[in-house]
């Protein structure tokens, strides 16, 4: 492991929203498009990533995919997602 963690939000063909983290975005990017990721995202099918966020613990990755799966709106998450274009 590398030390850094990542939040992402990815786009799915449903137009929904999928957040999680990990240590290695395109890995994970690829076992969820392989159906091996969450249970979501085989059921919606993964389109891109479309936000991502380095920290350097995981316990920061994880509390900050927490706010964003369960304290967001959609509306909040996309606006997070534009003003990290």
């Amino acid at each position: 492991m590398n030390g850094k963690f990542y939040v992402y939000i990815i786009l799915t063909n449903r137009n929904t929203l999928y957040c999680g983290y990990t240590d290695d975005v395109e890995k994970r990017f690829k076992e969820h498009q392989r159906g091996k990721g969450a249970k979501y995202t085989r059921a919606n099918k993964p389109l891109r990533i479309v936000y991502t966020k380095e920290f350097s613990s995981k316990s920061e990755a994880q509390k900050e995919e927490y706010r964003i799966k369960h304290k967001l709106t959609r509306k909040q998450k996309l606006e997070l997602i534009n003003l990290n274009k």
